[in-house]
């Protein structure tokens, strides 16, 4: 059964193989929206208090009538509560929001070098494991000299860097920064960023045909394969419930490279440069 495949991370905790993405998933929509990924089977649920989408995410929780263990739950500290105090403060916003006693896994959502709080911001997540209203800490966005200088600084190496990764953005030096730390790789935006190019790529419309997969799966699984937690978002029904069913088939090494050669030096078809969304607070 898929949700038996876990990923171990380094602090010895576990998280499901794939997660259900909730950005602008939103109020009564929204929670049903998360109800159904439930049915389908998604345990791990990644929001942010960002994304405004906690509330509808603790509801569906709620009302899904699991008990709170089944779940994995994340959300991530926005860049003005970078400081001490009020990084601790916003985590409990978070979870009187969310109406949980604790969350699985609590990320700094952006580094923001230019503000360069972020080692305070990764001094308060520590605190807030040891007071126990956290069980995991990880960072976001991050690159390798902001991983290094808060572990540097702390001695403690996140769980999870979560990064956009997808075809066209397949990020090689950062995942193997990543895997050389022992940190685990989460995906945002797995399936392409704001557009349907990746779905429609010619070469992974070839190996879905070949393994009778949708598009979509095929690029889960690169990224599985690649030790990499994808974090994926769909209001369908019928799309989650395929975004879960890849655990029956395996690319072949040749598939692999084919999919790696996708990449891209601007990481996507628009050309607009990731390090804009570091505004994204």
């Amino acid at each position: 059964m898929w949700q038996k495949e876990r990923y171990e991370l380094n602090d010895g905790h576990f998280l499901p193989k794939i997660g259900l993405g909730t950005f602008q998933v939103r109020g009564a929509q929204g929670v049903n929206q998360i109800l159904n990924a439930i049915q389908s089977g998604y345990r791990l649920i990644d929001t942010s208090t960002n994304y405004d989408s906690e509330g509808a995410v603790g509801e569906a929780i709620r009302q899904s009538g699991l008990p709170r263990s089944a779940f994995y739950v994340t959300t991530k500290l926005p860049g003005q509560y970078h400081h001490f105090d009020d990084a601790l403060k916003i985590i409990e916003e978070s979870l009187l929001r969310l109406r949980l006693d604790y969350l699985d896994l609590y990320l700094i959502h952006w580094p923001l070098p230019k503000r360069d709080n972020y080692i305070e911001a990764w001094q308060a997540l520590i605190e807030a494991k040891k007071r126990g209203l956290v069980r995991s800490i990880g960072v976001s966005n991050f690159e390798k000299a902001h991983l290094d200088k808060i572990i540097k600084a702390t001695g403690v190496v996140p769980a999870v860097n979560q990064n956009e990764i997808h075809p066209y953005w397949p990020q090689k030096d950062l995942v193997a920064i990543n895997q050389k730390y022992n940190i685990l790789t989460e995906a945002w935006s797995p399936l392409g960023r704001g557009n349907q190019a990746e779905l429609s790529e010619a070469t992974i419309k070839i190996l879905a045909e070949k393994y009778n997969k949708n598009n979509g799966q095929i690029i889960i699984k690169w990224l599985l394969q690649r030790g990499i937690l994808p974090v994926v978002k769909s209001a369908s029904p019928q799309n989650q419930r395929a975004n879960l069913n890849v655990f029956d088939f395996q690319l072949t090494s040749d598939d692999m490279k084919q999919l790696d050669q996708l990449g891209r030096a601007d990481g996507r078809v628009d050309n607009q440069d990731p390090k804009t969304y570091e505004e994204f607070v």
